[in-house]
């Protein structure tokens, strides 16, 4: 495992010269870090897209190898600071697993920012500049596109009602930001991988696990539960970007063409998401217009007056507040440049 990714690294550092990219323009070859392998912003949209239509896109004058960055070798949390280096020179950074290095940049995904896909998309394109400017100032990374996973929801073995409703329970969370807000309902945050959700529902370890819909019921949480929330806890941004040396010594048209192709990728992935999110919650309800999972019997709890203000208080109250402790003076004028306005909320002192 150490030697396949020495050697990984070396080719990546290989590609990512800036004279090894000008001199190959005529046949340049790239590789490419994507997103969570088995997912379908990964097989459906970003393998075919670097495998085959970048090719097609550039006449033949670029090919890509890509590899989902959770078979690469490389840890999720190393992504940001490999790429400032230039060993990653094409590059997929999860947000939420970068804030720890630098808090400011999962500012769109906050937990309970944007409980549904229309403000989610309000709240990207709102915090976009700054991100990008972040990126590029301080790790030297051209941001070409921002990608967006499922939401986030809550499944649970047994009735509630709403958010007022988990106090108590063991809740399964995948992020430190989830178990501030799971906290702060009155329940048990337990952080559990993916993998060992449902057996953790089944041993009763869990009584409720917060993850995507369409990934839930994929490993069979519609057998396993009974009751699913669809208020969005959060969705996994993500930001595409380029080393800006290797991308600066790319011929202008190549860039040109790369970045509209990934562009029209970007809107791709965001309709994908918003489609397996609704897909999701019908799949996992039996109830027609399921067309890619499998059909289950769950009681769907809807999103009530109660649930948006209580969503409310725990942003302004627990989310904003211990976001902004974490980091500093650069996020409260992030937030009051770009977000506040966004979200209907007074500018922070």
């Amino acid at each position: 495992m150490v030697a396949g990714l020495f050697l990984f690294l070396l080719l990546c550092l290989a590609l990512a010269s800036p004279a090894r990219a000008q001199g190959e323009a005529s046949g340049l070859s790239i590789k490419v870090i994507g997103g969570l392998a088995g997912l379908s912003q990964f097989t459906r949209h970003e393998r075919p897209f670097w495998q085959q239509r970048i090719g097609t896109l550039t006449q033949g004058r670029v090919s890509a190898e890509i590899e989902p960055f959770d078979r690469s070798g490389i840890r999720a949390s190393e992504m940001l600071h490999l790429m400032r280096l230039g060993v990653v020179p094409f590059g997929t950074i999860l947000l939420s697993v970068a804030e720890p290095d630098d808090p400011e940049l999962n500012g769109a995904d906050l937990a309970v920012l944007s409980p549904d896909m229309q403000r989610l998309r309000a709240n990207a394109a709102a915090f976009r500049p700054r991100l990008a400017r972040t990126l590029a100032q301080r790790y030297d990374i051209e941001v070409l596109a921002l990608y967006a996973y499922p939401a986030q929801v809550t499944f649970c073995t047994r009735p509630f009602t709403g958010l007022n409703g988990l106090a108590g329970r063991r809740i399964r969370v995948s992020s430190v930001g989830q178990s501030d807000v799971v906290t702060a309902l009155g329940a048990v945050p337990v952080i559990t991988p993916f993998a060992e959700t449902a057996a953790a529902l089944r041993s009763g370890h869990v009584e409720c696990a917060i993850t995507a819909a369409m990934s839930g019921n994929a490993i069979g949480l519609h057998e396993v539960t009974t009751h699913l929330h669809t208020m969005a806890f959060s969705w996994g941004l993500s930001a595409f970007g380029v080393h800006r040396p290797t991308w600066n010594a790319l011929p202008a048209d190549i860039r040109t063409t790369i970045a509209a192709g990934v562009a029209e990728l970007e809107r791709e992935i965001w309709a994908d998401a918003e489609e397996e999110t609704e897909q999701g919650i019908l799949c996992n309800a039996g109830r027609p217009g399921c067309r890619t999972g499998r059909p289950g019997r769950m009681q769907i709890v809807p999103v009530t007056d109660a649930d948006e203000q209580r969503r409310q208080a725990l942003l302004r109250e627990v989310v904003l507040p211990g976001w902004l402790d974490r980091c500093g003076p650069g996020c409260v004028e992030a937030w009051n440049d770009r977000l506040a306005r966004t979200n209907g909320m007074p500018p922070r002192p």
